[in-house]
């Protein structure tokens, strides 16, 4: 059950946590951020007062408490501090992915009614003009960087800057109103409103209170032992729950530093300065360096190339036992030991990896073979489940007991407990209080006794007590002949493969699956420039019959996997095609967290889809997309559909045996 604020100190609002580190860690840094190639820093006594002078700013545009202030931009301490001085004044901050189209946020201000924006620069602005005549509350905008916005109208347009002098210049003024604000937030206090990704629909916003924030920081961090050292980078999209977590729950609980990239082109190059101790990055993050390692090895000496293979098939073999804690011989830690001096401690250093204490990836399943990569390096890579409506936090692996094929045991205050038809519920201090303006949606999810049904079908593995997930209840379906159709578990098998980036799986009521795959047009392009094939485009690099050949021997590898599971063996891939395009959030393939809309798919690509099914050995289709500036235009292409080899279940046992 959750604890009362006194068991944390009296601390019942990131606020007051705000004052208590102003006060105990003055000096030590808070925030840092890379500009113009320069790394600035700010203790928390500045942060204290940079909040402080902003949230006096939003007192003097008449900021009322309860009015909704939508944050839009990159990672940087100005948002992080306009997050925390919303709170300040009592205000609730809505942070919006930045790279969303203008009717996306249209659905979200409006439906929020949010009276203020705090964005980014001229194309944020210009966005929010756009539909400004649709938000019918909107009234004020402040925007960071000045560039190109001397000449709009600045009656209702205010610089950040110009918002904190003029909240210097009334403090006196309004000093009085903040404290009292700021001591009237406790642990019911709205803390943040946050906006799902809206997979199977329009997004419904989550409010968490204080109390969720609070204590899923103070647990999670406990379980972790972080403290006031350690360094994280902030890069993930601020509109989601995990960055609001870890840059500002868990920051502001244990005091530790948060460093903004200068934009997303450095950050690998901003990631390896800072050495972060505390890192979290989904799983196509990590397949994208390791994609990036052998491509690299590829192009390397043959000696070099030699010494990594050798020194890495030794790490994979003692590597993981080695970091546990479990016993090794004396040949074996020394190899290692040459192995860190020559290959992984350099490798790790590369990676911006040398000094992480732990590390935690999630979202959605990433690959045994690529996580135990890491981990055989000594990097303390872990899994976690969780969601918005839990303020994170659902299973946790602990040190010693981590595993590739589970997600945990159940967080510091946590209970789960699994359904009859395979869906996982829990309940939680960190459990949200309800949908804003939804109240059906919030009885369905949540019920009267706290339980959230969390659409995910898992159970407990009996060996280990940790939790598995399957898939997404909704998307767990049946085959003709009623076996059960489990279509993620199927394509993060694939996605696997560095030449995969995505895959979405069909074969719900069908006698047979297919897929459409999107190849990574870094893994495959490279492939490509050292065998000397030449393409213009991705569409040209898809279609070439050598990549078709090494897709389907990707699907053929996977097929021979699944014919050991019995549960599975009937979802292996019969006929596959790969995309003339890439999955787009810009074109509502996708969420903006990188998830796929199934139905939107199944429905914008129905003639492919079709022609998978009809035995048609290719297709001519014409397909709407979205350019980077919002204009409309549409692609054709003639897509090869590719038959894959299944392996019998029969021979995969015999084989087995």
């Amino acid at each position: 059950m959750a604890q009362s604020p006194q068991a944390t100190g009296g601390l019942a609002s990131i606020p007051a946590l705000l004052q208590r580190n102003a006060s105990e860690f003055g000096s030590k840094a808070a925030y840092r951020e890379k500009e113009y190639g320069i790394w600035q820093s700010w203790s928390w006594a500045e942060t204290e007062k940079e909040i402080e002078a902003l949230a006096l700013g939003f007192l003097n545009l008449g900021v009322n408490e309860g009015d909704f202030i939508a944050v839009i931009g990159r990672n940087r301490p100005y948002f992080y501090w306009a997050i925390v001085a919303a709170q300040s004044v009592g205000a609730v901050p809505v942070p919006l992915y930045q790279d969303s189209a203008a009717e996306e946020m249209a659905y979200v201000m409006e439906h929020c009614g949010a009276r203020f924006a705090v964005v980014q620069d001229q194309e944020q602005v210009d966005k929010i003009i756009e539909i400004q005549d649709n938000l019918h509350q909107f009234e004020h905008m402040i925007y960071i960087d000045p560039r190109g916005m001397r000449k709009y109208d600045h009656h209702k347009l205010h610089q950040y800057a110009h918002v904190q002098e003029q909240g210097r210049a009334a403090y006196d003024e309004f000093i009085g109103d903040l404290k009292a604000r700021r001591d009237k937030l406790d642990y019911s206090s709205i803390c943040v409103m946050l906006y799902t990704s809206g997979t199977t629909g329009k997004p419904k916003g989550v409010v968490l209170s204080n109390r969720n924030i609070i204590e899923a920081s103070k647990s999670s961090s406990e379980f972790d032992t972080l403290g006031p050292g350690e360094e994280v980078l902030a890069y993930l999209p601020m509109a989601w729950v995990g960055d609001f977590i870890f840059s500002i729950g868990q920051a502001y609980w244990t005091g530790f530093c948060v460093n903004c990239p200068e934009n997303a082109d450095t950050m690998m190059h901003d990631l390896r300065e800072i050495g972060p101790t505390y890192y979290f990055a989904p799983p196509r993050v990590f397949e994208n360096q390791l994609t990036n390692v052998m491509i690299r090895m590829e192009d390397a000496g043959r000696f070099k190339r030699w010494l990594f293979h050798r020194y890495m098939a030794h790490a994979r073999e003692v590597g993981p036992a080695i970091l546990d804690g479990e016993p090794v011989g004396f040949m074996d830690r020394l190899k290692y030991g040459l192995g860190n001096l020559l290959v992984y401690g350099p490798l790790k250093d590369t990676l911006g990896l040398g000094r992480v204490r732990v590390g935690y990836t999630a979202g959605e399943a990433i690959g045994p073979e690529i996580f135990d990569f890491y981990r055989s390096l000594g990097i303390n890579l872990k899994q976690l489940y969780g969601q918005t409506e839990a303020s994170v936090f659902i299973t946790l692996q602990p040190d010693g007991g981590v595993r590739s094929d589970t997600v945990g045991v159940p967080a510091p205050g946590v209970e789960i407990k699994i359904a009859e038809n395979g869906e996982v519920f829990y309940r939680s201090p960190g459990t949200f209080e309800y949908y804003y303006k939804n109240e059906e949606s919030t009885k369905s999810t949540k019920d009267e006794e706290g339980w959230v049904a969390t659409g995910d079908a898992g159970f407990f593995d009996e060996e280990t007590g940790q939790l598995r997930i399957i898939d997404r209840a909704k998307d767990v379906g049946k085959m003709a002949d009623g076996a059960m159709f489990a279509p993620k578990y199927v394509e993060n098998k694939l996605k696997f493969f560095p030449n995969i980036l995505e895959a979405v799986l069909f074969g719900n009521q069908r006698e047979e699956c297919t897929a459409f795959i999107n190849i990574d047009l870094n893994a495959v392009g490279n492939w490509a420039e050292r065998n000397n094939i030449g393409y213009a485009s991705y569409q040209e690099l898809a279609g070439h019959p050598m990549v078709l050949e090494t897709i389907k021997s990707h699907v053929e590898d996977v097929n021979r996997n699944l014919a050991d599971d019995p549960m599975l063996a009937h979802c292996q891939v019969h006929r596959f095609l790969v995309l003339h395009k890439e999955l787009d959030a810009d074109d509502g393939e996708m969420t903006r967290t990188r998830k796929v809309r199934r139905g939107v798919i199944s429905d914008k690509f129905e003639d492919l889809l079709g022609a998978l099914y009809d035995g048609s050995e290719e297709i001519y289709t014409t397909t709407e997309v979205t350019y980077e500036d919002g204009r409309k235009g549409s692609i054709s292409a003639t897509l090869k559909i590719v038959d894959a080899a299944v392996t019998p279940v029969e021979r995969a046992k015999v084989a087995a045996e």
